[in-house]
């Protein structure tokens, strides 16, 4: 898109959603519906696209990114009514007699900024936030997933008018700037790295836009030495190489207590040969790395340690086997740098302060898991780490539950959004006191002379 023709579409938008045409419930409620029954007509191109962009399998397809988006649409459209009202909230003693009211204002024009690991889940999940907001959205998809981007361009243009919202492909280098800096959106909504995540937020402040920033980390996978091995060797693999490990709340490295190392790691070779076969390059569920860039990234880190399973690489076909290791330095890139890729560094420990040493070097990430047995060492994990969100007994599930909210803390991100923290996220909070005119005492004007003992009284 010429810059001239987004200039004019983002002026265009924004006298749109000043009519007031995207407020009322119906038309929120309409244009979900609309999104909904394109998703459906459009599966198949769906699942297509990211198997050419991503390897995905149709199945993977459907359960990580359809599905999660058909949810999420499902649950806005439940509760959608109730989330419009005004909430009545408390009145202190002080304005009685008075009602007090929470209205959810639309914010205006927002902009989406999608990453390419789950390039559909991820640009049209904040959208329907933004949707059930009431407001305006612009969308800008990954340049490094195209046929999923055109998918979304082609379901965008078809069900939505372009003055209401629309898609802006290209070089995320270059749009992006170009978008933030010639146009004050009202909000933006960026999920990816945390080096571009700082580089939207600066620009953002300029004009103070608030964000919703969904970053990432290096998220840590805890295995106590009382652990359900056999499972938590199924549930590690699971969430740590689906989608070749290109997803930012995959367990990143490993903690596994001294005393059941062994154990552990033969379980964990089983299920991954069990899951994928003993070559995973055949395997239809496992997919492909995005890019040649990050695969020359990711067959560097494999040179960080030594390999206890897998490491075996073709460039051609952007393949990286499902990959273990051990022994790597905790300076080492592998270990400073978000891996996002089927890579797994393992460390061993002996008490809660050895793994915590660790954990600290790379604070507050977007996910935590544990596996344990005891409520007594769960309670103290869980206590004694920051991070995002996480699972007890399991790895990545906790975001398909769109009752939690989701998002990050400190460097792993700001905001959060999923089911009524999306419309929450996507909506000012415009508190309103309705003073009744019946009884208006003279102790709240001049002159104040003897009234300080009243005010004392009224005023804790």
């Amino acid at each position: 898109m010429q810059y001239k023709t987004m200039t004019n579409n983002l002026t265009n938008i924004k006298q749109y959603f000043e009519t007031g045409a995207t407020k009322s419930y119906q038309f929120r409620k309409q244009q979900l519906q609309k999104l909904a029954a394109a998703i459906s007509k459009y599966e198949k191109d769906i699942s297509e696209a990211l198997q050419k962009d991503l390897g995905k399998s149709e199945a993977e397809s459907y359960a990580t990114e359809i599905a999660m988006v058909q949810m999420e649409i499902n649950f806005m459209l439940k509760h959608l009514k109730k989330l419009m009202k005004p909430t009545t909230v408390s009145t202190n003693m002080l304005n009685i007699p008075s009602s007090s009211k929470i209205y959810y204002d639309a914010l205006g024009v927002v902009l989406i900024i999608a990453p390419w690991n789950y390039p559909f889940q991820l640009a049209f999940t904040p959208l329907i936030g933004a949707t059930a907001g009431g407001n305006c959205a612009v969308i800008k998809p990954s340049e490094y997933t195209p046929a999923t981007s055109m998918v979304i361009e082609k379901i965008v243009k078809e069900i939505f008018d372009e003055q209401y919202i629309f898609v802006v492909q290209g070089n995320g280098a270059e749009v992006v700037p170009a978008l933030i800096n010639n146009f004050r959106f009202n909000h933006i909504f960026f999920t990816g790295s945390i080096t571009v995540g700082k580089a939207v937020y600066e620009m953002a402040a300029k004009q103070l836009i608030p964000v919703t920033l969904e970053l990432g980390g290096k998220s840590p996978c805890v295995v106590e030495d009382d652990a359900a091995i056999t499972v938590a060797a199924k549930r590690i693999a699971m969430g740590k190489f689906l989608n070749v490990g290109q997803t930012c709340i995959a367990p990143d490295y490993l903690l596994i207590h001294e005393a059941v190392k062994e154990k552990f790691v033969t379980a964990l070779i089983n299920t991954i040969e069990k899951f994928y076969t003993k070559n995973a390059a055949l395997s239809e569920d496992y997919g492909k790395i995005v890019s040649e860039k990050r695969f020359d990234v990711l067959q560097k880190f494999l040179n960080d340690g030594e390999i206890i399973y897998g490491g075996n690489t073709d460039k051609s076909k952007l393949y990286i086997q499902p990959t273990i290791m051990q022994h790597v330095p905790l300076d080492a890139a592998l270990m400073t740098e978000e891996i996002f890729g089927p890579i797994l560094p393992i460390y061993t420990f002996n008490t809660q302060e050895e793994a915590l040493k660790i954990i600290n070097r790379n604070p507050y990430p977007l996910a935590f898991y544990i596996f344990t047995n005891s409520t007594t060492k769960e309670a103290k994990w869980i206590d004694a780490v920051s991070f995002g969100g996480g699972c007890v007994n399991n790895t990545t599930y906790h975001f398909s539950n769109h009752h939690f909210p989701f998002g990050g803390i400190g460097f792993s991100g700001i905001g959060a959004y999923h089911g009524k923290k999306s419309f929450y996220t996507f909506t000012h909070a415009k508190p309103v006191l309705k003073t009744a005119t019946w009884f208006d005492p003279s102790i709240k004007y001049p002159p104040f002379r003897g009234k300080l003992k009243w005010m004392k009284m009224f005023l804790k």
